[in-house]
């Protein structure tokens, strides 16, 4: 069964070493949930604030990118998946390297999706 919370841009969503994750880029569909636009996988997500290093060097996430899988098409919006706070998806550093899944907060109880 495919559930999830459908995410909007009032969501918290950060790295996981606690750098705020914004979508910069889309929501050009104009399809909103509790008035706040629904970002694509396709839109561009910045990450700022990430603290993460490697041997002392600063080395942080800055940007996520999203996967969705199979099932996860189940709902779309103009022909692109909409995105789940159960949705794979993996910050990445500069260089695209991983370093880990973003942490969504979803907003309670709305905007939820069950198949």
């Amino acid at each position: 069964m495919l559930s999830g919370n459908l995410i909007n841009t009032g969501f918290t969503i950060s790295c996981p070493h606690g750098g705020r994750v914004v979508p910069t880029a889309g929501a050009a569909s104009g399809v909103r949930l509790d008035g706040l636009p629904v970002p694509a996988p396709s839109d561009t997500f910045v990450v700022t604030g990430c603290r993460h290093t490697v041997d002392r060097v600063p080395y942080p996430c800055v940007t996520v990118r999203w996967t969705p899988g199979p099932g996860d098409d189940a709902v779309r919006i103009d022909g692109a998946p909409v995105l789940l706070d159960t949705t794979s998806a993996l910050c990445l550093s500069a260089a695209l390297v991983p370093q880990g899944p973003p942490v969504v907060t979803p907003l309670s109880g709305r905007g939820v999706c069950a198949r």
